[in-house]
């Protein structure tokens, strides 16, 4: 076996540039199968950027991305995604069912009309979520957090093995952030890989085995007891980390 087959994602010496300035500089990072990372960072820090350049929806300057240890290239249909609902338009005419069923257009194929049993798949999708009885709703009559729950169930109908989201809770209610936080358990029971780009530092150690911490650098990466710490927080976020450790968040 492969040794890096250990590793749901594995990124190497990856540097990312816009207009060249360095965004993300020689990032070496470990993933292994069937964790929750989170990943954290200021502002600017290159969070949505990582895990673009890992989907390939943006092209590193140098480096490599693996999945399962293969090539990313090659690892077509490993990973679901949820981007973040704030850089979508959501004022196109369509119902919530048709969205979620995008999400099978990658086994079906672009231009086979879905059927009934992508349409099941599709409500199975709402019913985990919390969603079938705004299956018919438009997409958008919906709030921010029934938004993000349909992008959730989007990608479950992908039934992926790994599943990258990119700040699935900004901007939405607790029994939304609650819906969104079983869903990802049920999933990582399930031996699914789950990563997220998260902004709430308290909720880590609640919701997360394992974090990235990342400015432009990897600060450090591993398990949440391990590495989240309020020294390597500093080294992250500057000075800016006291309330935390008030809070009681950092304690053992």
């Amino acid at each position: 076996m492969n040794e890096r087959e250990n590793w749901a994602l594995e990124v190497e010496d990856l540097t990312v540039a816009y207009a060249d300035k360095p965004v993300l500089w020689d990032i070496d990072l470990q993933v292994p199968k069937g964790v929750k990372m989170a990943i954290i960072g200021p502002n600017g820090a290159g969070k949505s950027t990582l895990v673009k350049a890992a989907m390939g929806l943006v092209k590193p300057v140098a480096g490599e991305v693996r999945i399962f240890g293969e090539p990313r290239e090659s690892a077509e249909g490993q990973i679901a995604y949820v981007p973040q609902r704030t850089t979508l338009s959501w004022d196109f005419p369509t119902d919530v069912i048709d969205v979620v069923t995008m999400g099978t257009y990658g086994r079906v194929g672009w231009f086979r009309r879905c059927g009934a049993a992508e349409k099941e798949e599709a409500m199975a999708a709402l019913e985990q979520v919390g969603m079938t009885d705004f299956a018919r709703r438009p997409i958008a009559a919906l709030s921010g957090g029934q938004q993000q729950r349909v992008l959730l169930a989007r990608a479950l109908v992908q039934d992926a093995p790994i599943y990258i989201l990119d700040e699935p809770f900004q901007g939405v209610d607790a029994p939304t952030e609650r819906a969104i936080i079983e869903v990802l358990d049920d999933l990582a029971d399930a031996g699914k890989t789950i990563i997220v780009v998260h902004h709430d530092l308290q909720t880590i150690p609640e919701y997360f085995d394992a974090v990235l911490l990342l400015n432009v650098r990897a600060i450090d990466s591993g398990p949440v007891e391990e590495v989240f710490t309020e020294e390597n927080l500093r080294l992250t976020f500057g000075g800016r980390v006291g309330v935390l450790a008030a809070s009681g968040a950092l304690e053992g």
